[in-house]
């Protein structure tokens, strides 16, 4: 599917404000609330805008300690059993395979450091993990929830 400049600045705008109108979107790329609709259908019936979501910030839900984890992986585990194995555990909101030394990264989130300890403890008796090394946040400094320029 071809995405022209925009397709580009659609996404953007809804990357910002998913609530935002078809008219409000139109106003501000030069078209019609029916022809932002139209390319929106089109956008999610190729699967490049996937849903609509709520971004929650996790500290108003008592979620403020979060770390990285690398995990080291027994022999031939594949990213679906790191995949299937990761998804078990509600303290994870994100989990990637990557070069270097570790098979996986893994971003949990907790309650508290007593918390995030129980969920390393859960996620490292997975049978495949064979060690971990993990990293604390301390702060956030960037986080975008879109892909490519922000809007102006």
């Amino acid at each position: 599917m071809q995405i022209d400049a925009v397709d580009q600045r659609i996404i953007a705008l809804l990357v910002a404000d998913a609530r935002a109108s078809y008219a409000d979107i139109g106003t501000r790329v030069s078209l019609s609330a029916p022809a932002v609709k139209r390319r929106v259908d089109r956008l999610r019936a190729a699967g490049v805008i996937r849903g609509f979501t709520a971004i929650v910030d996790p500290a108003s839900v008592g979620w403020t300690t979060e770390a990285f984890v690398e995990l080291f992986c027994a022999g031939r585990t594949t990213p679906a059993q790191i995949g299937a194995a990761v998804r078990r555990h509600p303290e994870v909101v994100g989990a990637y395979t990557v070069s270097g030394e570790a098979d996986a990264l893994v971003h949990l989130r907790a309650a508290d450091i007593a918390h995030l300890e129980q969920a390393l403890e859960r996620l490292r008796a997975e049978g495949f993990v064979t060690s971990s090394r993990s990293t604390i946040v301390l702060s956030r400094l960037v986080e975008s929830p879109g892909v490519g320029p922000s809007i102006s």
